[in-house]
């Protein structure tokens, strides 16, 4: 059966309705966006083509139609809540966005969006000790958890046993649930890493210690992802669509 995209529409409503910025036109939200987030000393991507990619694999492995060129917005832009998925990759750390953008940040999280974080860095912990510094202002009464080995996401579409990416990484994904959804999922795993390839479909590096099976991980977690992002717990609880849409925004 075909994935109806209803939680970015409904994303979108929220928004429309509770936004102090809710004269901003919806857009289109038929197609999914693996949009990235753009943040103060964190200039690029440290995995520029990583989004592309994915972008294609969930569209010609599932039946999620995508955006093949993915964008990028910052927390101060009005676009921010067209889409109800964010993707935020860094190396290295980075300045704390100001109060204002904070809670832009916040008010994405908590009216349904999905925040993808993705550790690139090799050994230096200064994104690590920022991305707890900024959901704990964001989100300031929840914190990151690791997310038990039998959660939904990890077996939203493709049945996958620990979370891998470049590199093997933690066994685990930390998370943050709110409204008993998960609003945030941090890897400490480069997924980007894993994802990267030019267009004569070279990848960009190697993936350890695991080789190819192990980047096919990584996309088939990647593929998880949105999925979940999308859907929720629809694969575990088999709910029908009026109950996931309440979900989304916190309802119940």
């Amino acid at each position: 059966m075909r994935l109806t995209l209803f939680a970015p529409i409904l994303f979108l409503l929220f928004m429309l309705f509770f936004s102090p910025s809710s004269g901003a036109a919806i857009g289109e939200a038929t197609a999914f966006e693996f949009r990235s987030l753009s943040l103060k000393g964190l200039k690029d991507d440290p995995r520029p083509t990583a989004t592309r990619r994915m972008s294609w694999a969930v569209r010609t492995r599932t039946s999620v139609e995508t955006i093949l060129e993915p964008s990028r917005v910052t927390l101060s832009e009005r676009s921010l809540f067209e889409q109800p998925f964010l993707y935020l990759a860094g190396d290295r750390a980075f300045p704390m966005p100001n109060e204002e953008e904070i809670e832009r940040l916040s008010r994405f999280l908590r009216f349904g969006g999905f925040l993808l974080i993705d550790d690139a860095s090799e050994g230096d912990d200064g994104f690590d000790r920022s991305v707890r510094a900024l959901l704990a202002r964001a989100l300031p009464d929840s914190a990151l958890a690791p997310i038990p080995r039998d959660h939904v996401l990890y077996r939203s579409f493709y049945l996958v046993g620990r979370p891998v990416g470049r590199v093997e990484g933690p066994p685990h994904l930390e998370g943050i649930e709110y409204a008993g959804r998960l609003a945030v999922v941090y890897s400490r795993h480069d997924l980007g890493g894993a994802w990267a390839r030019d267009n004569l479909g070279n990848y960009h590096f190697a993936v350890v210690p695991g080789g190819e099976r192990q980047r096919e991980m990584a996309y088939r977690l990647g593929v998880n992802l949105v999925i979940y992002a999308l859907s929720l717990d629809y694969k575990d609880d088999q709910v029908h669509a009026p109950f996931i849409m309440r979900r989304r925004g916190g309802g119940r």
